[in-house]
This record gives C-alpha cells, sequence and structure tokens, in this order.
C-alpha cells in the first residue's frame, strides 16, 4: 500500500482510507471496507458544517489502530483553526471510529458532524482488474441505525453503521452531543453543542454483515458464515480485546534476545504482521491462519499458507497444525477442470466474494497450483520433527496418501517423472501454477515465452523431498516399510533423472524449467536456491550454484533477484523478472546452509534485515531488483503487498538459518554464528517435542596471540 493511505486491519477485514481517515473510492480506486472479498463501503466521508477536514498528522503503531489529527479546511491559507478533531480508528471484525471535535474558542458552539457514505458491494477482484459492475444496493433506517446491503439470489452483503457516546470523562468542559443522527440520501448527520473550550465525543460502529451459503467447496466442512454482532461494544473495549488477542499470540512465541538490535525489531514486527493478517477461512470451527497479504491476497492460499507454515514452525507449531488440518479439509476428491481439480491435489486460493459464489470465476476453492501438495507432505513431515506430534500424522495419513498419489497420478502428465502443469480452465486459470505465477515468469534466454505443459525445476525438488520425508513418516509412524522403501527408491530415481534433464552443463546451472517440448528453459533464476533447499542437487553441483547465487548476477544487495541481472527478461520492477521477494531470498539462504555455505546463507539475512529497516521492518512482499550499489535503499514495488505472510515468514525462518538451528533425535541444536552482526542469539521458550527449551548461538572469535 502506498504512504498515502493508511489500511488498518483485523485479518480479511480492513479499512483502506486517506491520511484524514477518509475513504472514497472514486479518488483511490483502492479505498473502501472490506469484507471477505467484497468492499461493503466505498465511500466513507467526515465533515464539519459541510467543510472537509485536512490532515495535521496521523499515527499508526499497530496494525488494528489508527489516529488521525485534523481540523476543517481553512478557507484562508493562515486562519488559525477554531476547531480540531481527533479521528480514531480500530478494526475487530468490524469498524469502529471514535471521534472527538474540541472548541478552542470560548464561545459555546454549535456544529455538525456529517458523515457521507456509499457502497458499490465491488467484489476484490473487480477492484483488483479496475472493473466494477453496477449494482442496486438498498439504503434504509434499521432502528436507529443506517443500513446498506445487497443481495443476488441467496448472496447478501452489506454493512450497518450506528452511532453510540461513550460515559462522559466528568469534566466541566465535556460537552453533549445530541444522538439522534438523521439518516438522509448521503448519510446521517449528527447535532452537537459545544461548550466553550469544550470538548464533545461519540463512536460510529459499522458492522458487516455477510449471508448466503459458503463456497461450494467449503460447504459442509465445519465452518459457517460470519454472524453478527452482539450489542455496542465501546471503543475502548474493542481495543482491550485486541490487544489482548496480540499479547496472547506474541507470548505463544519464543523471546529473541541479541546485541543485533536489527534483527530484534525485525523478528517482533514479523510477529506482529502474522499477528495481524490472521483470519477465519470457516473451514473448520476456530481455525485461524494467516491471510496471503494486503490488500489483494487477504484469503486462503495453499502455497503462502504451507511456506509460511514451514517458516515459522519451530516457533508456533500450532499455526502448522491449524494449516495441516484446513488444507486437509479442502483436499480435492474429484476431477473438475474449471478449477484445475484433480484427487488428491491441495488448494491454490478459495475466495468468498460475489464472483466465485455464483462460478463467475473458480475460486471455490481454485486448485491451480502445482506446487502446494509436495508442500503439504514437507510441512506435514517438518511438524511431525519438531513437536512428534504422531496423534496428527495418523489423522492425516489418508490425505498425505492422496497427496503421493496425485503426484504420480495427475502430477506427472506424461509418465516422465516429473510435476508438469497446465491450466484446463482456459478463461480464468493460470498460465503458470509454480510459485512464480505471473504469465510471463517462464521464458527462454530469448525472451520467447514456455508453452506449458511445464515442469518448474523447483517443484521437481520439491516432489523428491515430499517422498524422502513420506518414506520417514511411512517408516515411523504409518507402519509401513514396503511404502517407505518405494517412496525411497522413487526419491532417489527422481534425482538422478533431474539431473539429467534439467542441467545445463556449458551454463552451470539447473534450467528453470523445461517446456512441453522438454526444452531446457535456459534461464538463471533464484528457482536453483529452491533446489538447495530441497536436497535434490548433488553435492559436486553445489559449490557453483552457490557461487553463482552469491554473485552480482542474482545477489542484489538487499536479497536474491528471482532472474539475473544479465538475463534478456530481466526487469527489477518486474513481477518475478528480477525483483527480490524476501520468502525467496529466505528459502535460497536455507538452501544454502543446508550444502555448508552458512557464511553466504548469513550475507543473506543480512541484506534482506537491512531492506526491512527501511520498510519499518514490515518486510513487503516484493520489492525491486536494482542492485544496492545503484539505489542505496530498497525501492518499493509499485502493487507490493504489505503486510504478508511469507514475507514476515522469512524473518524467523533467517533467524533459524543464523543460528543453526535444527532438530535430531537428540533435540533441538545450534551451531556458531558466522555473521559478523551479533555476538550472540538467543531464543527463549522454543517448544520441541513437548519440552520449552532456551537456544543460543555465539560467535567464536579466533583467539589472539602477542609475540
Amino acid at each position: 500500500m502506498s504512504d498515502t493511505t493508511v489500511t488498518v486491519l483485523d485479518g480479511a477485514t480492513f479499512v483502506v482510507a486517506d491520511r484524514t481517515g477518509d475513504l472514497d473510492a472514486g479518488r483511490d480506486p483502492t479505498h473502501g471496507f472490506y469484507v471477505d472479498d467484497t468492499r461493503v463501503l466505498s465511500l466513507f466521508r467526515l465533515r464539519v458544517d459541510g467543510n472537509d477536514l485536512t490532515e495535521l498528522s496521523c499515527s499508526q503503531e499497530h496494525h488494528y489502530l489508527a489516529r488521525f489529527f485534523l481540523v476543517p479546511a481553512a478557507r484562508r491559507r493562515f486562519d488559525d483553526p477554531r476547531l480540531s478533531v481527533i479521528r480514531e480508528r480500530v478494526v475487530r471484525s468490524e469498524w469502529v471510529d471514535r471521534i472527538t471535535v474540541f472548541n478552542h474558542t470560548p464561545q459555546r458552539t454549535r456544529i455538525e458532524l456529517e458523515v457521507e457514505l456509499d457502497a458499490d458491494f465491488a467484489d476484490l477482484f473487480e477492484v483488483k482488474e479496475g472493473a466494477v459492475r453496477p449494482r442496486v444496493a438498498e439504503r434504509r433506517l434499521d432502528g436507529d441505525a443506517m443500513l446498506v446491503r445487497y443481495r443476488r439470489e441467496q448472496f447478501t452483503r452489506g454493512a450497518r453503521v450506528a452511532v453510540a457516546v461513550p460515559p462522559a470523562a466528568g469534566t466541566s468542559n465535556t460537552s453533549a452531543v445530541t444522538v439522534q443522527p438523521r439518516f438522509d440520501g448521503r448519510g446521517l448527520r449528527i447535532p452537537v453543542e459545544l461548550e466553550g473550550r469544550g470538548s464533545a465525543r461519540l463512536e460510529i460502529r459499522v458492522s458487516p454483515l455477510t449471508e448466503g451459503p459458503l463456497p461450494v467447496g467449503v460447504a459442509g466442512k465445519g465452518g459457517a458464515q460470519r454472524a453478527p454482532r452482539g450489542p455496542f461494544e465501546s471503543f475502548e473495549e474493542v481495543v482491550a480485546d485486541v490487544r489482548q488477542r496480540l499479547e496472547a499470540w506474541r507470548a505463544s512465541a519464543p523471546l529473541l534476545e541479541t546485541d543485533w538490535e536489527q534483527l530484534r525489531d525485525l523478528w517482533e514486527q514479523s510477529l506482529a504482521d502474522l499477528a495481524a493478517l490472521r483470519f477465519d477461512p470457516r473451514v473448520l470451527p476456530g481455525a485461524e491462519l494467516p491471510a496471503a497479504g494486503l490488500p489483494w491476497f487477504m484469503a486462503l492460499f495453499g502455497r503462502d499458507t504451507l511456506i509460511t507454515s514451514y517458516q515459522v514452525v519451530p516457533f508456533i507449531p500450532e499455526l502448522a497444525a491449524t494449516a495441516l488440518r484446513v488444507l486437509a479439509a479442502l483436499q480435492a476428491t474429484t476431477d473438475d477442470p474449471l478449477r484445475d481439480a484433480e484427487p488428491g491435489k491441495i488448494i491454490h486460493e478459495l475466495r468468498f466474494g460475489e464472483l466465485a459464489a455464483f462460478g463467475e470465476t473458480p475460486h471455490s476453492p481454485y486448485y491451480g497450483s502445482a506446487d502446494a501438495t509436495p508442500l503439504f507432505l514437507i510441512v506435514l513431515d517438518e511438524y511431525h520433527r519438531w513437536t512428534g506430534d504422531d496423534a496428527l500424522v495418523r489423522e492425516l495419513e489418508g490425505n498425505a496418501r492422496a497427496a503421493l498419489a496425485w503426484i504420480d497420478e495427475y502430477g506427472d502428465r506424461d509418465g516422465d517423472g516429473f510435476i508438469e502443469y497446465a491450466t484446463r480452465n482456459a478463461m480464468r486459470g493460470l498460465r503458470n501454477q509454480c510459485w512464480k505465477d505471473s504469465w510471463n515468469s517462464i521464458v527462454f534466454g530469448d525472451g520467447s515465452l514456455a508453452e506449458p505443459p511445464i515442469a518448474s525445476c523447483e517443484i521437481q525438488g520439491y516432489a523428491y523431498d515430499a517422498k524422502r520425508r513420506c518414506a520417514r513418516l511411512a517408516r515411523e509412524v504409518w507402519g509401513d516399510e514396503q511404502l517407505a522403501s518405494r517412496l525411497a527408491r522413487e526419491a532417489e530415481a527422481l534425482a538422478r533423472a533431474f539431473d539429467d534433464a534439467f542441467w545445463i552443463e556449458h551454463k552451470g546451472f539447473y534450467a528453470l524449467a523445461l517446456d512441453r517440448d522438454k526444452r531446457r528453459v535456459d534461464v538463471l533464476a533464484s528457482n536453483v536456491g529452491h533446489l538447495l533447499w530441497s536436497g535434490i542437487v548433488p553435492p559436486e553441483r553445489a559449490q557453483r550454484l552457490a557461487a553463482l547465487i552469491m554473485s552480482d548476477r542474482l545477489a542484489s544487495g538487499w536479497g536474491v533477484r528471482t532472474l539475473a541481472a544479465d538475463e534478456l527478461a530481466y526487469n527489477p520492477v518486474g513481477y518475478h523478472n528480477g525483483s527480490v521477494w524476501p520468502h525467496d531470498t529466505a528459502l535460497v539462504a536455507c538452501g544454502l546452509a543446508r550444502f555448508g555455505f552458512r557464511r553466504e546463507a548469513g550475507q543473506l539475512a543480512c541484506a534482506v534485515a537491512d531492506a526491512a529497516e527501511a520498510f519499518r521492518f514490515t518486510l513487503p512482499e516484493v520489492f525491486a531488483g536494482y542492485p544496492r550499489s545503484l539505489t542505496d535503499v530498497p525501492v518499493e514495488y509499485p502493487t507490493s503487498s504489505r503486510p504478508q505472510a511469507w514475507a514476515a515468514g522469512a524473518a524467523l525462518l533467517l533467524v533459524r538459518v543464523l543460528m543453526g538451528l535444527d532438530v535430531t533425535e537428540a533435540g533441538a541444536a545450534t551451531l556458531p554464528l558466522e555473521c559478523e552482526r551479533a555476538t550472540r542469539i538467543a531464543l527463549r521458550g522454543v517448544r520441541v517435542r513437548g519440552t520449552v527449551c532456551d537456544l543460543a548461538s555465539e560467535r567464536v572469535v579466533a583467539p589472539t596471540t602477542s609475540l
């Protein structure tokens, strides 16, 4: 989001406004009050006696809370304001504004607050694509509140706007608010009597209304539409509730102690960002997961959820357990070409807006992701390694076996042993179904695009890792030695076949992908780092890949570019063709560390931490791939999500990389630091197989000798 907007959020419920707190989609198409993929208010403008308010200052210390300091627009430039307004906003499944008006003159005065309202009920896909269709909405009084509502058959979305006066503070200059707002065709008007030097306070509560059946792929899983809120809760009560939930979330994660202040700030902010994104995908009762990213991806994404879960599993294992159960509940059981669904496949994306509800988009849910299924198996094993939770692994055994079957029976479309993807929905399906899922991401060295079916290199690594990990689960938990042996053999055969098919000897790296004709897509991309992470790379090739990753071709100084700077398709502000993604860099660092290149991995961690500081430690989804020597600061990508789940999770994974933190049969262990930024990094309260422990890594300083 841009610096001209202020976003206050509680998961998939969020308000995007300007720096006065007003929202007007006619001026900025991103503005709105969004609930479950629908913009339920497109206009909410506060005026005093018909005058717009201008910003003095704006502050936001937490994702759920913002304050706007305002005065009426002056008629002449240097006139002193006679009135001022403090507007405070909190969001927690609904939106509450607390408005305090101050009279700075000695005379008693009467003013009228005006709130202009409108709602276009745009689906989030329409907002993103800039093509909002007209809708006819109902506007009427509902008791002492104003109701705006849109209906299409059983699908109902709306907002109820009510006004309340909190108890008076008891000071002599507290003024009266006549809370009998007049509702007209444009909104509501609230008369206020202000004593001389006095102030008055009121609260406006905007409660979303969502009715109708759940998406077809969710119905019957145990989730439900959000329930209406109860009696009016005060601003203070809502803030206290959100703060308590945030503190409980923070207490569930370990405390990081280090003399590297930058890393400590990044750790704390990343935990707060993950908390901000939590929402109920309404698949299983009480299940909360981070949405993928603000504003366009405030929904459940299989790939994003799984990678985030992997990043945080040593620190917040409950998130991984919830993710596995939710995604297992949504695992495809039938073949549905319109939704790119096949038995055993893990979802790509689930939406609750009007377009998904009526089949105008396939996201109810959509399964166009070829990597989410092996990632599901990887996270299942990683969760078990850290927790020893045999019960969950047994509970999800059937889902894991179905995922393994999908890899072999549907993922491998032509029997060559590799997972390929090609959408079967020509109108709305994704052309590319790897993590780099933009239309032009799989590109040859001459600039031409690869044609599907496409076998992306990192997905083969994920499949290799998934089979090796499931071999362990089959042997140790499911008691199926025959399956374990078969999976181990298949993994080794896949590794050999992959090296033969993807390695480009004269270039010294693996092809980005194979196209439909099995031609190697001959560009250097960050995907080779994912191959190190998966372990599919033979040890003798790792050194060459590590050198390329750390070269100026891929390393920007702020992280790893998605595409090398000397490739024809390179674009430092291209979404997947030269930009830097923090989660991508973190996985690459993890891969480097796996093959013993811990110093290089630490350099990447330092680069990301430096970039994070420029973004006030809320890592964005993506930023530009310009070389650090050119810009001195990381450059924002124009439509980057922020906060974003796997960007926040990247910070936690990088702490694990820096510490050399891993779990063995003997328990959790660390390695000495190979990073000059810190002498010590410690974690207090890490939960490992039912035991809470404190872990630390220290830098080993070589002893000095004197003559």
